[in-house]
């Protein structure tokens, strides 16, 4: 796979949350105490009862039937058409999780990015992670799992674990040169050979996994719960679905915040070199403040530790490390490894021991990094579907018919500006021969007529860089910016009061933070 469009992937999860759990720093976030339920829970929602097209009625007046589920929280299963335009042709299953406060506003639903991230294991395992106690105690939170993903209808493209070690890990070894037409012609095999064990796993669902239809399955979420508006929180790639539900539905729009913002304007080519160059900032600013610790790998200057890092990268590409259970290390599983900890400042201590490790020929720290980024456990099992999910939603999202030459230009200008992680984010042979052409024109969105829309921008996030907040922001007719001065991948929730603060007021009061407000 190219990593490219892998990276994305990580815009949209809480990383921070999913490393510190695979390598059981922070207890907490699986164990929390939830809140809890003062009077009995309301096991039926009660769908508005809004008028809809005759061949949606049955979807929008279903009641949704809320078992028990997790200490204290409560699961539903939610039916949804598998194509919009054909409502009748098929159906497939939303699941939900959520946890009651006793007297709420309403429900608040949260998407945690990816795509293929879970909110229902979000909402499970680090409800206090993604959520303040003060919106705990006003909304219910509601989880979900978009179509395609986790325990929802979810996109399958392998019978076996065995068989996505080889699609994530095993691409990168060995001949030919990086580059060259047989190296993106062997790529875009395994393109196509992706795609159609995906489509061989998954069925007809691979063609109908695209954010526009998983925003028409919010507004139906909104509606059978009970909710005249939507009140939304989307992390990274969350931003793109609930800008697009806002731009779908303006008027069912309630208080929606955005944080982390993908721009939706942004092509594929647009995307890679952004990213690339948030983590080299990123990995920059990580090595300055490396530098300045008695355990730092690396000595002299954060220019001399780039240069470092650069030289390791094309080390791995040519002759890569075997760990104890056989993979093999080689440059874009490092990349992986590297950019985990680079989601949040509070990980970057784990880049102390990354580069300590490999250093010295040991890669098998660099394999925990990766798995943790690939939901993947010590003994190769994967914990959820989001590498499958990712790949499908993505396919659908961008389209990518570059040729080899337009391949090789493309690079050759990210290296200009990405010199250490261009060449492993470019070369981007992405979805070739995908069963299903992409459906998704890149475009800004305005949504016309929502009320005020909160978007959320971090200065030195590396994975949605603080440009596409701003450009979000402009886009939206009623967008507002809310910058946060640090780093790491997305604001709310974290650390910061201020930021805190102006999320907290506006879902629950409606109160708008001052203008261009800076945390």
């Amino acid at each position: 796979m190219n990593r490219s469009t892998r990276t994305l992937r990580g815009i949209a999860t809480r990383l921070t949350a999913g490393l510190a759990l695979a390598l059981g720093a922070i207890v907490a976030l699986s164990s929390c105490t939830l809140v809890s339920v003062t009077e009995p829970p309301r096991l039926t929602s009660t769908p508005t009862g809004e008028p809809v097209a005759s061949d949606l009625q049955s979807y929008y007046s279903q009641e949704l039937t809320w078992r028990e589920c997790h200490r204290g929280l409560q699961c539903a299963i939610a039916k949804a058409p598998l194509d919009w335009s054909d409502p009748q042709r098929d159906e497939i299953e939303l699941s939900l999780i959520r946890h009651t406060a006793s007297n709420p506003i309403g429900s608040l639903l949260i998407n945690p990015g990816g795509p293929g991230g879970s909110g229902v294991e979000i909402v499970r395992d680090s409800l206090r992670y993604v959520v303040s106690d003060r919106l705990i105690a006003n909304f219910d939170i509601v989880g979900f799992d978009p179509r395609g993903v986790g325990s929802s209808s979810a996109i399958r493209c392998a019978s076996r674990d065995e068989d996505l070690d080889r699609f994530l890990y095993q691409y990168e070894v060995g001949d030919p040169e990086r580059g060259s037409d047989e190296w993106l012609d062997e790529g875009r095999a395994e393109w196509r050979e992706l795609g159609e064990a995906c489509l061989e796993h998954s069925g007809e669902l691979l063609g109908y996994v695209d954010t526009t239809s998983a925003a028409r399955d919010l507004d139906l979420l909104r509606a059978i719960l009970g909710d005249e508006q939507l009140h939304y929180l989307g992390y990274s790639y969350g931003t793109l679905l609930g800008a697009s539900f806002a731009e779908l539905y303006p008027e069912r729009a309630g208080r929606l915040v955005l944080d982390g913002a993908l721009d939706p304007a942004t092509s594929l080519d647009d995307v890679v070199e952004f990213q690339s160059v948030g983590f080299e900032n990123a990995l920059r600013a990580y090595l300055e403040s490396c530098l300045e610790g008695a355990r730092c790998p690396f000595r002299g200057t954060a220019e001399a530790g780039m240069q470092r890092v650069a030289a390791l990268m094309s080390q791995l590409d040519r002759s890569p490390l075997r760990a104890p259970d056989g993979r093999l290390l080689g440059a874009s599983t490092m990349f992986t490894a590297i950019i985990l900890p680079l989601y949040s400042a509070d990980t970057w201590s784990y880049l102390d021991d990354l580069f300590a490790s490999v250093f010295s020929g040991d890669p098998e720290f660099a394999f925990v990094l990766a798995d943790a980024y690939n939901d993947r456990d010590s003994d190769g099992n994967y914990a959820n579907n989001s590498s499958e999910a990712f790949w499908a939603i993505n396919c659908l999202d961008y389209v990518n018919t570059a040729t080899n030459d337009e391949v090789r230009a493309s690079t050759d200008r990210l290296v200009t500006v990405s010199p250490l992680f261009g060449p492993y984010m470019g070369y981007d042979t992405s979805c070739d021969g995908w069963p299903y052409p992409a459906t998704r024109e890149r475009g800004p969105i305005h949504a016309v007529g929502a009320p005020p829309i909160i978007v959320i921008g971090t200065t030195g996030d590396p994975a949605t860089p603080y440009e596409w907040a701003v450009n979000l922001a402009d886009q939206l007719e009623s967008g507002q910016l809310v910058t946060f001065d640090g780093e790491g991948h997305t604001a709310y929730n974290k650390s910061n009061r201020c930021v805190n603060n102006a999320v907290d007021e506006f879902f629950i009061n409606g109160t708008l933070p001052t203008a261009d407000l800076r945390c």
